[in-house]
């Protein structure tokens, strides 16, 4: 602050670098929000600039559970999302349904890591590789999860991260575009800051071909004002040695809600796919079909207690009333997406909780679960109970 230099400078490109070494990637580009690395990278893939742009019309397969900024830069670049139903165990997209929602104008597939939990790459970029699509993974929720070895947001073309205060680290604002393409990183820093060559590789060769121009103010193609701070990034810097350790946190309180949410009647705990490193942006639960209270009931009972809650993100995107304004397509009735619609939630879950913390969660979830089954038994001991007396009022009659 003392110096002024608060714009993008030299920290952003050492949280850039760090980023990238903590992936195993190339390339790290920060930008102002993850929102805005998502409408980054579809900008790239639709700019003329890059190898097989997206054109409008074009479709790019997503899941119908995520986040709107998922979605929305998918039509603010012309193209067409192409809805496709979740798994209802991990909430993440059904790769059986991928291949179902294959057209010819299908282009990209974006994977979205829901609340930490990966998806199934391996499958993904096979049919990617497949049918020449490219692949871009929304990591916002889902900083340092794995599958085996390897981090996600390191598999497909570009990916993107969010640092929102309510992330795993958090630069209060922030969000990163990475990939291992040379061309889309500079194609991404272009269009970062309005298509200027400040930050380009070859920016004093493109200098050179437009010596009319002051090279400050060069501008070689169109762009966006994404421009992260050096706060920002050093408020990066500072967290991320910290991200495996909070993530720690995270598995620890999961590990033992499931433990003792998995023994109650009604709902459905959310579980890690083996071989893969799950890192709990939240804790889902599912309210089962036909269960004696509703999932509004039981929210409502958890807020009571203090407990925060959240929808699971936008629940189904394709029931929001945004996408009516804009052409999209859904594969198939989305009936899981619906069920998580209405019946699933999540409480929050970080490396401040701690065994009080957890243990009064699980006392809540008892509380009201028992509860509801007890007013149920007497519910139905009172119904058994006037039928009785009907059978005895028809006898006498």
């Amino acid at each position: 602050m003392l110096s002024t230099q608060v714009t993008m400078g030299a920290k952003v490109k050492r949280f850039e670098s760090a980023f990238a070494d903590y992936l195993g990637v190339k390339h790290a580009v920060m930008v102002n929000s993850g929102s805005s690395a998502n409408l980054l990278a579809l900008s790239v893939l639709a700019n003329p600039l890059a190898q097989r742009p997206l054109l409008p019309g074009d479709e790019v397969i997503t899941p119908a559970v995520t986040w709107v900024t998922t979605v929305f830069p998918i039509f603010n670049v012309g193209a067409v999302p192409v809805l496709v139903d979740v798994d209802p165990d991990t909430f993440n997209i059904d790769v059986a349904e991928i291949e179902r929602a294959l057209s010819p104008r299908t282009r990209a597939i974006m994977p979205v890591h829901l609340l930490g939990n990966p998806c199934d790459m391996q499958a993904i970029m096979d049919i990617a590789r497949r049918h020449d699509l490219m692949v871009i993974e929304d990591t916002c929720e889902a900083h340092g999860a794995a599958i085996a070895e390897r981090r996600t947001g390191s598999f497909g073309d570009l990916a993107t991260f969010s640092f929102f205060f309510t992330h795993h680290i958090a630069t209060i604002e922030g969000g990163m575009l990475v990939t291992n393409d040379d061309d889309l990183a500079e194609l991404a820093r272009a269009l970062r800051t309005f298509g200027w060559i400040r930050d380009l590789r070859n920016g004093e060769e493109l200098a050179r071909r437009h010596p009319d121009i002051d090279p400050r103010f060069l501008f070689v193609n169109i762009g966006y004002n994404f421009k992260p701070t050096e706060l920002q990034a050093a408020f990066g810097l500072h967290q991320l040695p910290r991200l495996d350790g909070f993530i720690a946190a995270r598995r620890a309180n999961a590990q033992f809600w499931s433990q003792e949410l998995s023994r109650l009647d009604h709902v459905s705990v959310h579980r890690e796919r083996p071989g893969t490193t799950h890192v709990w942006f939240g804790y889902q639960l599912t309210v089962q079909p036909g269960a004696p209270f509703s999932r509004a009931e039981l929210m409502a009972f958890l807020e009571s207690r203090g407990l925060e809650t959240r929808p699971i993100v936008a629940g189904n995107i394709a029931e929001q009333p945004a996408l009516r304004l804009f052409p999209h397509r859904s594969v198939g009735d989305l009936a899981n997406s619906r069920l998580i619609h209405r019946n699933s939630f999540y409480f929050g879950n970080h490396q401040g909780v701690g065994p009080a913390e957890r243990q009064a969660v699980a006392s809540y979830l008892q509380e009201f679960i028992e509860g509801a089954g007890a007013h149920t038994d007497l519910k139905r001991r009172s119904v058994h109970a006037a039928g009785d007396r009907s059978e005895a009022v028809q006898k006498i009659i």
